[in-house]
């Protein structure tokens, strides 16, 4: 399923840049954070990316 993979590839990358492009250096770190945590399973680097980018979305 090589096409599945480019498509969720292609996908992460526009999330990345419209988070990026939306909330600056700070936004693109959570989502970051956001992702490590959710694939090391990792509850306080989830939680706090989340809260990051949620406190990102109410001040804009």
């Amino acid at each position: 399923m090589p096409i599945a993979e480019i498509a969720v590839a292609v996908l992460g990358v526009g999330v990345e840049q419209l988070v990026q492009w939306r909330f600056g250096p700070m936004g693109l770190m959570a989502l970051v954070l956001l992702g490590i945590g959710l694939r090391a399973r990792s509850s306080a680097f989830a939680s706090v990316g989340a809260v990051v980018l949620v406190l990102l979305m109410v001040q804009g």
